[in-house]
């Protein structure tokens, strides 16, 4: 399911035109993005936990040359699915 997919579903789900569910949906990708990016977790009862962790530095291999490379710390995005997902896909 791509963007417009997602909205097409949430548009008829709630009874939303369209364009009130991309503002919607388009609401709920930024307010994550920023929530993530202070490094607040974002918890949905039923449908999970957004949260972000670090990544520590390491060593890397370039796949072509064998030649070894420092890979730099960075900050990833993790996403635990609540309970009621998981009896969803199950």
């Amino acid at each position: 399911m791509n963007k417009t997919q997602l909205i097409d579903a949430v548009a008829l789900e709630s009874g939303l035109t369209k364009v009130d569910a991309r503002k919607a949906v388009d609401a709920f990708v930024k307010t994550t993005g920023e929530q993530l990016k202070q490094g607040e977790k974002l918890a949905l009862v039923g449908f999970g936990t957004f949260s972000v962790t670090e990544r520590p530095a390491r060593i890397g291999r370039n796949p072509q040359t064998g030649e070894k490379l420092e890979i730099g710390k960075r900050k990833i995005i993790k996403f635990k699915a609540g309970s009621e997902l998981n009896d969803e896909v199950q």
